[in-house]
């Protein structure tokens, strides 16, 4: 199994979101509200009315490894690796 680590972007203001899952494409339709999702969730408190699109992704061989760089990845220098991937 195969475990993907995600960025999104909204695209109309611009906020960001980490995360790691299993089925991307699944979850991606969770952020965007076409999926039952928490309504306190992140990506639904954020939205504004735009869509979360995926701008970066990393595939992993186990959990752990995805959970490691996931939390590299919501770290200052992970930002800021992020920020130089997305041309910010």
């Amino acid at each position: 199994m195969e475990y993907i680590v995600y960025v999104l972007v909204n695209s109309k203001n611009d906020k960001q979101y980490i995360g790691q899952t299993v089925d991307l494409d699944k979850r991606l339709n969770r952020h965007n509200g076409l999926l039952k999702s928490k309504q306190t969730s992140y990506t639904s408190k954020n939205n504004g009315g735009g869509v979360w699109e995926v701008k970066y992704k990393e595939v992993f061989k186990s959990r752990k490894e995805a959970i490691i760089r996931e939390k590299e990845l919501k770290s200052y220098q992970g930002r800021q690796f992020i920020k130089s991937k997305l041309g910010r």
